[in-house]
């Protein structure tokens, strides 16, 4: 059964007293992560059952790279989002099959050979949910979280005017069964993570078919990455 919010805060919040680069060995992809979808994660199973195949099949997620080498190419302080939109309920488990678009953001910063290793890494980390990239834009991303830290829960990202999260905090306020949990886990993998309440997810490119901008909802996640260079 998946953990309560709470009992995630108290895991989460012992993993680390020290800087997570200071932590991280040689040889490593590390940095943060951010995702929204268009669904609730930290929710009660009325609600959830309630929502399922009605909403939840858009998302954006998104890298930003402390540091780290992906098939010998740096992308030290680069960032790469993804936006997907399926045919179900994204991590529904009764629909094991999911049929995804998708849409790559990469990093206008990033020289020709840092782009291509740029969707190489997002394709290594997002599997079957990047299997099928119907398009690839380039624009400015910016992932700032506050503080540097993914326990406050107030983050941004921006990726130019394409794609766009803001997250705060989940609080007492957001309980409105009082039997939520985090029912669906983080599309991507990651070290350490922590569900966060979106105050904006929005998607206005033109690779989808379908644009969104979903408000104030306990969809969100931040964490923390950490995967061996390739």
């Amino acid at each position: 059964m998946l953990k309560s919010l709470s009992t995630v805060v108290v895991v989460l919040a012992t993993a680390v007293s020290i800087s997570f680069a200071d932590a991280v060995p040689a040889r490593t992809v590390h940095g943060n992560y951010i995702e929204a979808r268009t669904a609730d994660v930290f929710t009660g199973a009325c609600f959830a059952n309630g929502e399922a195949e009605q909403v939840g099949r858009e998302a954006v997620f998104g890298w930003k790279i402390a540091n780290g080498d992906w098939h010998g190419v740096s992308l030290a302080g680069l960032s790469v989002v993804g936006v997907v939109r399926s045919e179900h309920t994204l991590g529904l488990a009764s629909e094991p099959v999911n049929p995804t678009k998708a849409v790559l953001i990469v990093d206008n910063r990033a020289n020709a050979e840092q782009r291509l290793a740029l969707q190489s890494f997002a394709k290594h980390m997002a599997g079957d949910l990047l299997k099928d990239v119907v398009k690839v834009d380039y624009a400015p991303i910016e992932l700032a979280i506050q503080d540097g830290n993914i326990h406050g829960g107030t983050a941004k990202l921006t990726a130019g005017s394409l794609a766009s999260i803001q997250t705060r905090a989940l609080n007492a306020g957001d309980h409105v069964c009082g039997n939520e949990e985090v029912w669906y886990p983080p599309l991507n993998s990651m070290d350490h993570a922590m569900p966060a309440y979106a105050l904006d997810n929005s998607y206005t490119g033109d690779g989808l078919g379908e644009t969104w901008h979903n408000r104030l909802r306990r969809s969100g996640f931040l964490g923390t990455f950490q995967v061996p260079a390739e």
